[in-house]
């Protein structure tokens, strides 16, 4: 079975986006590389679940449909409550919330990162056994009313 081990995302500026990943979605700060260029962050599942490497000014990111990364989910713990927290977490730190989302299965707020990449933060519903029903999947995406 594989498992999703880590993302890798350029940055502008790594202390800012450190700040971010650790002040607002909640990821630890592991450790620096790359003589300081590059940080690792984890929520504690692994070695490191994300690294940022600063390349520094570029022009502005890619907006709309693109290939490549859509957006990454981080599970924020196990309950609506934990998503509650986790919203209140953007919201103090000023960030905008671009969308919530309940998904049958899960339940999700999506926000941008410093640099414009999508992040969606969530809990999964555990009522559904995701893993021998598999009804959830023709379900439709519901507004999410926290």
């Amino acid at each position: 079975m594989a498992n999703l081990g880590h993302v890798v995302f350029y940055v502008r500026n790594l202390e800012r986006s450190v700040a971010f990943y650790r002040d607002v979605v909640g990821l630890a700060l592991v450790g620096r590389i790359f003589r300081g260029r590059a940080a690792m962050l984890s929520g504690g599942r692994t070695h490191h679940e994300l690294l940022l490497i600063e390349v520094g000014d570029l022009e502005g990111p890619p907006k709309g449909a693109r290939i490549g990364l859509y957006h990454v989910g981080w599970k924020v713990g196990e309950d609506l409550d934990a998503l509650r927290a986790a919203r209140e977490r953007v919201r103090a730190a000023g960030h905008p919330i671009e969308g919530q989302s309940d998904h049958t299965v899960s339940q999700s707020l999506y926000l941008r990162d410093p640099d414009g990449n999508e992040l969606e933060l969530y809990v999964d519903d555990p009522r559904i056994d995701w893993s021998n029903d598999l009804s959830w999947l023709e379900a439709p995406v519901k507004p999410l009313h926290l």
